[in-house]
């Protein structure tokens, strides 16, 4: 049996639990060919990786500056007005706003930061000046690494080669999705919610899109997710639903309607036992009564609602107490009907602007995100000759008070 050791490559799956103000997260990462020859590790991790066959897991807690950065007050400070670059961007202005993250770039004026650095950093607070935070959003939580070895190969003779550190690549993005110092992020200003294309919905989608948005990795992903959360019997609404619902074969539910704009699609997708065609950009009410159902799911579709606080508020009606409504998306639209906001921030910041909405409608509870990147694209998706990567999957979902 082959064990991990520096002649060896191998595939880990890294998977970080932290803790925010108001939510619990899990941030995975799939690392492919790692080389213990080269590669970074803490030096406590690598000891307990080497000697590992695949299925065998590890599990460390690192304390505050362990894997980042630790937090350094220098490194908050204020700036002029002047020193934020609204033109940096020739296609839009771009104005501060308090939470959000921009690249460093943008700044006139810093020691040692030229336009060229896109590197994020957050916009903490904005009045007369600006306090902008260069700190990594992790630098202050305590990290829960869990490693599981997938699979360990032999290696040909190194060759030099480039040394991947692979702390910095799992906790790059993970952290911008909580607020700074429970303060919560201004998503809202500059018409968030308009979209390049703003003809009525219903003649957008008049025309059936019998595709899926996603690889077939991302859709395994989330009907994973899902059957984590879900449990037989349950009445459940999908909502802005299609022809597919990835929703787990193996659940029988009691029910489940689809809610969407084409009737063609969703008269093809298998798994709803009914259906219901309604614009909620047009009609953010839902028709259906109170505590009607056990779940609510949307799948890749909260980027395309004009009107998220009303739907939120309006899920909250309709589901039962306790009952679970889970949000999942990735980094793929359609253009002309993406709001702004969407289109604007970085994927980690998407899922603090879903986590946003469901803490504004303030009636749901035990609140969490997940997210998977860099699980191999399927050899026979149509871009796998393009993308080394699958399809990014971020998730957002709480109880009802």
């Amino acid at each position: 049996m082959r064990t991990t050791n520096t002649n060896a490559l191998a595939n880990i799956e890294f998977q970080v639990r932290w803790k925010s103000d108001s939510a619990a997260h899990t941030d995975c990462y799939y690392g492919q060919g790692i080389n213990f020859w080269r590669d970074c590790f803490p030096s406590e991790l690598y000891e307990m990786l080497m000697g590992k066959s695949a299925g065998q897991e590890a599990e460390l807690v690192f304390k505050p500056g362990d894997i980042v950065s630790a937090y350094d007050a220098k490194k908050t400070f204020y700036i002029k007005q002047s020193q934020f670059d609204s033109e940096f961007d020739a296609n839009a202005l771009t104005e501060p706003r308090a939470g959000r993250f921009y690249p460093k770039g943008i700044l006139k004026g810093i020691p040692n930061v030229f336009k060229e650095n896109m590197e994020p950093f957050r916009c903490a607070e904005v009045n007369s000046q600006i306090i902008v935070d260069f700190n990594h959003p992790l630098a202050e939580k305590e990290l829960h690494l869990n490693t599981r070895i997938v699979s360990v190969q032999d290696k040909p003779t190194d060759r030099g080669g480039t040394c991947t550190d692979w702390m910095e690549n799992i906790t790059h993005g993970p952290g911008m999705q909580a607020r700074w110092k429970a303060k919560p992020t201004e998503f809202f200003a500059d018409d968030p919610f308009v979209r390049t294309e703003e003809t009525p919905d219903g003649l957008f989608y008049e025309t059936p899109r019998l595709v899926t948005h996603i690889d077939d990795t991302a859709i395994q992903i989330i009907t994973e997710h899902y059957k984590n959360l879900l449990e037989p019997g349950m009445k459940v609404l999908d909502l802005m639903s299609s022809w597919k619902s990835h929703l787990p074969n193996d659940l029988a539910f009691t029910s489940v309607t689809g809610l969407g704009l084409n009737r063609e699609e969703l008269e093809n997708n298998p798994r709803l036992t009914e259906h219901v065609i309604h614009d909620l950009n047009e009609n953010s009410s839902l028709p259906f009564g109170d505590e009607t159902y056990d779940a609510v799911v949307c799948t890749v579709s909260v980027e395309y609602m004009t009107r998220p606080f009303e739907v939120f508020e309006e899920v909250a009606r309709i589901l039962r107490q306790g009952g679970y409504f889970i949000v999942t998306f990735s980094n793929r639209w359609f253009p002309p009907k993406v709001v702004r906001i969407w289109q604007n921030i970085h994927e980690f910041e998407r899922v603090g602007l879903v986590t946003e909405y469901f803490l504004k409608s303030g009636k749901f509870k035990e609140l969490d995100t997940f997210s998977q990147r860099g699980l191999p694209r399927p050899s026979g998706d149509k871009y796998a000759h393009e993308l080394r990567y699958s399809d990014p999957v971020f998730g957002v979902w709480a109880r009802k008070l």
